[in-house]
């Protein structure tokens, strides 16, 4: 039976999910140079822990582990087929869906400040910035790409015992 402390270890020394969290991390710094400051609905914090923006996080992260994947067992390995297809899936609803939600909750947004000027309706506002433009997955991948490249064949092997 594996002890606690050796799952601990196993658990901070994955290859595949150390890359997608630093690939999490670097796509929400670049949302801070990326991101309309100016909005002021927009705030610091909500930029680099919230959803939306270029380049988009759920891209990173899904590229970084699959092509890590592939990197580390091969790009023929079962590992980075499912990898790659959960990659697939995601991306496509962080364009699609996901964006579709963002501009209902706009909608909604408007016609809820509307009545609140006729009628003082109160209602909570919804989070507008959800989904990603075509162009924020696409940059979103190409980030999590370049991230597995250089965290398995530079980084790692620099801090983690061969594999």
């Amino acid at each position: 039976m594996v002890g606690l402390k050796e799952s601990l270890i196993d658990f901070f020394t994955n290859r595949v999910l150390m890359c997608a969290v630093f690939s999490w991390m670097v796509a929400q710094i670049l949302k801070i140079f990326t991101s309309p400051q100016h909005r002021e609905e927009i705030s610091f914090l909500r930029i680099v822990a919230g959803s939306g923006g270029m380049p988009s996080s759920h891209s990173a992260v899904v590229t970084a582990a699959s092509f890590s994947c592939g990197i580390i067992y091969g790009f023929g390995s079962p590992f980075f087929a499912i990898s790659a297809v959960l990659a697939v899936v995601v991306m496509r609803d962080a364009a699609g869906v996901r964006r579709e939600s963002g501009k209902q909750a706009a909608a909604i947004n408007q016609m809820s400040r509307e009545l609140n000027k006729k009628k003082n309706f109160d209602m909570d506002l919804l989070t507008e910035l959800l989904g990603h433009t075509p162009l924020q997955v696409f940059f979103g991948g190409v980030l999590g790409i370049l991230m597995a490249y250089l965290c398995q064949l530079w980084l790692f092997p620099m801090i983690f015992p061969p594999m």
